[in-house]
């Protein structure tokens, strides 16, 4: 009898491993597979993104009108393209002229800077050095194709993500219900009280980043202008759609700039530099503190370490969404572990006060 009984606890034990080991294998290969896959992740995520600002201006719409979502949905679009359509109409023309001559005076701007640098001798190690890394022809046509390759990749996710968004939009509840099913039917009501907290979230954080990104564009636009630099509008435009990458993207707007302001003059490249500098005070003073006393804004810390983390991690991808997915973590974060696990009391971005819990 107790032979029996050790022979059925060791295939008991056994069993178990065998279960653990599988469950193990089976968490090792999703998260390789989420691994291999993480650029498609953060184009859904994006299509995501913009499905919230579909819904943002369909859902008011059906609730004024009374129409069905799908109509509802279908008017917000229209909407959408209307106002791209007018925005070309009226300053498309003169925009494509101006980022067409972006494009053709910043060889001249460079060339200018390499004789700025040639004068001395500090700038004349940096040009050997630059002169070192692309004497070989064919790695700058290796880099000339690569850059081809990147800019024809992005129109495609660009397209992936306004189609996937688009549909995202037409029925948001079914691929809620769906994520939700995957998950332990215990955890399910907490987490769907963080999704739609993150969606709240996002919309207020997307709201205030349009507001941000076109105070910034005008203002760096008119100062421009004001200083007398050529191609303004377009400096402006790359000003404010840069705006979308806290820290980083302004930076990287503003050395187009200041190249083409180099090479017309000290005088000019001081004044552009002065304009920069003073649009970035006027948002970080001014117009950041008022978007997230009316909606929501990032902690500066938080935004430019998850710059920096997530840029290293997923690339040019990782740069872009970086801001969104850190409100997205900071929801969770918030609601599932320093509120539900720790038992402490947290505000959670996106809870109204009547939505909270």
């Amino acid at each position: 009898m107790g032979e029996r009984d050790s022979h059925h606890a060791g295939a008991g034990d056994l069993h178990g491993f065998v279960q653990r080991a599988l469950v193990a294998l089976a968490l090792v290969a999703l998260a390789l597979f989420l691994w291999r896959v993480l650029d498609v992740l953060l184009l859904i995520f994006g299509a995501s993104l913009v499905a919230l600002m579909l819904r943002a201006l369909a859902d008011p719409i059906a609730r004024r009108t009374r129409l069905p979502q799908t109509a509802a949905l279908a008017i917000a679009v229209a909407l959408v393209l209307a106002a791209i359509a007018l925005a070309g109409w009226l300053f498309g023309s003169e925009t494509a002229a101006q980022l067409n001559e972006l494009l053709q005076r910043l060889p001249a701007a460079w060339h200018a800077l390499r004789e700025r640098l040639a004068a001395n001798e500090f700038g004349a190690m940096v040009l050997e050095g630059v002169r070192g890394a692309s004497a070989n022809l064919g790695v700058v046509a290796l880099k000339l194709t690569q850059l081809t390759a990147a800019v024809s990749t992005a129109v495609i996710e660009l397209l992936l993500v306004a189609f996937g968004g688009l549909y995202l939009a037409g029925n948001p509840d079914i691929y809620r219900r769906g994520l939700l099913k995957l998950l332990p039917a215990g955890t399910r009501p907490r987490v769907a009280g963080a999704l739609d907290a993150s969606a709240h979230a996002l919309r207020l954080w997307l709201l205030g980043q349009l507001v941000t990104m076109a105070a910034v564009g005008a203002l760096t636009g008119l100062g421009l202008w004001l200083v007398g630099l050529p191609v303004p509008l377009a400096l402006g435009l790359l000003a404010g759609l840069a705006e979308f990458i806290p820290y980083v993207g302004p930076i990287l707007a503003a050395l187009p700039g200041l190249l083409i302001a180099l090479s017309v003059g000290p005088d000019a490249f001081w004044q552009a530099l002065l304009v920069y500098l003073v649009v970035q005070q006027i948002e970080s003073n001014a117009i950041v503190p008022l978007v997230a006393r009316q909606v929501l804004a990032l902690p500066p810390a938080l935004a430019i370490f998850s710059v920096v983390a997530l840029g290293l991690v997923f690339g040019p991808l990782g740069l872009i969404f970086a801001a969104p997915l850190s409100v997205l973590l900071v929801v969770f974060v918030g609601r599932l572990y320093v509120r539900e696990t720790l038992g402490a009391a947290v505000t959670v971005p996106g809870e109204d006060a009547g939505r909270g819990g």
